[in-house]
């Protein structure tokens, strides 16, 4: 959430950045100002009353002292008709503040200067590439054909069981996502990241406090007997760890990575881009969190980028790394890097990774704070990134390295594995 102070120093730039968001913010901003000016003037007026009340109830004692009760009756008077004044102050102050955070909700965050401009994933530029894109045997066939014949994911069994996007992993196809899980956390874990095991659900203040809602909540799956939602990442559940929290400089930087389930409804996907692994509503994905000092932050994107970077090219993967263009972006990122992977035999392009930095957008929601040199409290920037997500990954995996009798294992997940070939 953007803040008031950033938004009334900032008008013209936060209006003219959330175009590149496809979002006209004129109207909403200028409310927000308007109301933000209200309250001041109104929490003003409340201060001023509430001293007036005090010097009066001094003053009332002092006269009854000196027995000039007439005074005092008069004092105890305005006393009276200031107390209900104050309190309609109060009510008035506590339906403008409502009405500010009702509008902050509705602002994405500004992208950095460095998003390029564009409405569509066409318009995101490619950073960088790597890996070999190969060349398939003739009958090589797409991931979904090749766990059928390999026995490594039903999915019809797990339409049979709870529905489509819910696959059932068997076998090796199960000893596979295994390995990829530990493959990822043992990297991440060499890497600096401190693990942890987060709940699975989540309440609403930590769908708030990471920008899930209100802005999300028909992806989510809502547990409503306890007003509980099932995680979309484990960014949710690792992020909030830190909401209301105050942050030494010594803390810095925090790095946590988690494995989890994740559920996503994805309503409205259909047809052949959802195929197989394509796009599930419960797949596995390590994730990485990072939370920094706001002049870090970019170096340490940088350093979340290569991180991931690594673990795909350890896994021998053809992959390219765009950096999203506005309009593509996220409700809460302020640049954002997505990784893709080459799937040989759907000749397609695969996502598997967003790594974004979210600036101050988050932990403002948090109250995410940090003392500076000078001790003053200051909002962190928080990122993260899936390091990864494996359902695409397993697609590529598996259709990449067939041969005519079967399908290697990459090396490095080996030692995981214990086997080298399916």
């Amino acid at each position: 959430m953007l803040t008031l102070k950033y938004i009334q120093e900032n008008k013209e730039r936060v209006i003219e950045k959330l175009k590149l968001k496809k979002l006209d913010a004129t109207t909403i901003v200028g409310d927000i100002i308007l109301a933000d000016n209200t309250r001041k003037s109104t929490q003003a007026e409340l201060d001023r009353q509430l001293a007036e009340l005090n010097n009066l109830s001094r003053q009332i004692g002092a006269l009854m002292k000196d027995g000039k009760t007439d005074e005092a009756n008069a004092a105890k008077e305005k006393t009276a008709s200031l107390k209900e004044s104050t309190k309609e102050l109060g009510v008035k102050l506590a339906e403008t503040e409502t009405a500010i955070n009702s509008l902050l909700v509705q602002l994405p965050n500004v992208p950095h200067d460095s998003v390029p401009p564009g409405k569509t994933p066409e318009d995101n530029v490619e950073i960088r590439s790597g890996g070999q894109i190969p060349e398939l045997h003739e009958k090589a066939v797409p991931h979904w054909d090749l766990a059928k014949k390999y026995d490594l994911i039903d999915f019809e069994l797990g339409v049979k069981i709870t529905g489509a996007g819910f696959p059932v992993y068997k076998g090796k196809g199960a000893k596979l996502q295994r390995a990829l899980i530990n493959y990822f956390l043992d990297e991440a874990e060499k890497a600096g990241f401190t693990e942890v095991q987060p709940p699975i659900m989540v309440n609403e203040d930590s769908g708030f406090g990471t920008g899930q809602l209100p802005d999300k909540e028909g992806q989510m799956y809502h547990v409503g007997i306890d007003n509980l939602y099932l995680v979309p990442t484990a960014e949710v559940p690792v992020t909030n760890i830190f909401r209301d929290v105050i942050l030494n400089a010594s803390d810095f930087p925090v790095k946590y990575t988690a494995y989890t389930p994740c559920f996503r409804r994805e309503a409205g996907s259909y047809g052949k881009d959802v195929r197989g692994l394509n796009r599930l509503h419960q797949f596995d994905k390590v994730e990485i969190v990072c939370i920094d000092i706001p002049e870090n932050s970019y170096n340490t994107l940088e350093a979340m980028v290569k991180h991931v970077e690594n673990l795909v090219k350890g896994l021998g993967l053809p992959y390219r790394i765009l950096k999203l263009c506005s309009g593509d972006m996220s409700f809460t990122s302020a640049l954002t890097y997505d990784f893709e992977v080459y799937s040989a035999a759907q000749q397609k392009w695969l996502e598997v990774s967003s790594v974004s930095n979210f600036e101050s957008f988050q932990a403002n929601r948090l109250k995410l704070r940090y003392k500076d040199a000078d001790k003053k409290t200051q909002l962190a920037h928080t990122l993260n990134g899936s390091a990864l997500a494996l359902p695409r990954i397993v697609a590529a995996l598996l259709e990449n390295n067939q041969d005519e009798t079967g399908i290697k294992i990459p090396e490095v997940l080996i030692p995981y594995t214990r086997f080298e070939r399916i």
